[in-house]
């Protein structure tokens, strides 16, 4: 080679290495497009291993579990402790206490209430606060209670824990918690139902609007009920007081008369 081929050489080189080229592939330039003598047989795809399905977890139906827990329960004690072993309903992981029920079991009353308030949650007992200390009164005044022997009543609630902040009830609690209460109902066996707020004629009735539907005798869970104003709500509306005596006078007269609807 000549000096200046060697130096076009260098030069072809140099632009190489300013085009980016680090390295030379091979000692000798290879011709692409030459076939082989003897073509090499493709060879068969190995197929992979089958992939096992990832099991996937069996949703569970709040409903269903609490159903079969209150149709196995076969006295109100039994009723407490499937109660305290539902782990469906969140409002338990937040609540300080199982409200399950007050009064005189085998009372001709029952009533029922929404859920229990700061109060309720603290005691463990529905209707103790101030709305419980009015209903107190308004019972007494027709000469019962829960502590009257001679003429007792039991009380409940739909929810047995208190919702955060006092908030409402939402229609999966009330669906979860639904069969406990019938199954409450049942084994408390009274003659006369008081379905008391809004939110116990929504579980009950399957209606709300208590200004509309108080006062008027009806049917809940095969028993003559009777709506009646919240006392909370009594509380801070005190012009519906009327009312309510009103329908405590019902109440009074159907026991004395008897429940046949």
């Amino acid at each position: 080679m000549d000096s200046a081929d060697f130096y076009s050489e260098l030069a072809l080189l140099d632009w190489q290495v300013d085009l980016g080229a680090t390295e030379a592939i091979c000692d000798a330039p290879v011709n692409r497009y030459d076939l082989p003598d003897v073509m090499e047989k493709p060879k068969p795809a190995v197929s992979a291993a089958p992939v096992a399905a990832p099991l996937v977890a069996q949703s569970v139906d709040p409903v269903a579990v609490s159903t079969q827990a209150a149709q196995s329960a076969r006295t109100l004690d039994d009723l407490r402790a499937a109660m305290a072993n539902y782990d469906h309903c969140a409002l338990k992981k937040g609540a300080r206490n199982m409200v399950f029920a007050d009064g005189i079991p085998g009372a001709r009353v029952m009533l029922v209430g929404e859920a229990p308030g700061r109060d309720e949650d603290r005691a463990g007992k529905p209707f103790v606060g101030a709305a419980g200390q009015l209903l107190d009164k308004m019972l007494a005044a027709i000469n019962m209670g829960r502590d009257r022997a001679d003429a007792p009543v039991y009380i409940t609630n739909v929810l047995p824990w208190r919702p955060p902040q006092n908030r409402d009830p939402k229609p999966d609690e009330i669906a979860m918690m639904k069969p406990f209460l019938l199954r409450h109902i049942e084994l408390a066996a009274p003659e006369v139902l008081v379905v008391v707020g809004n939110w116990s004629c929504q579980t009950l009735l399957g209606k709300r609007g208590i200004t509309r539907l108080r006062g008027e005798w009806t049917q809940a869970a095969g028993l003559p009920a009777l709506p009646m104003f919240h006392p909370a709500y009594l509380l801070r509306s005190p012009e519906f007081k009327r009312e309510a005596w009103a329908d405590l006078l019902s109440l009074q007269a159907r026991l004395r008369e008897g429940t046949t609807p």
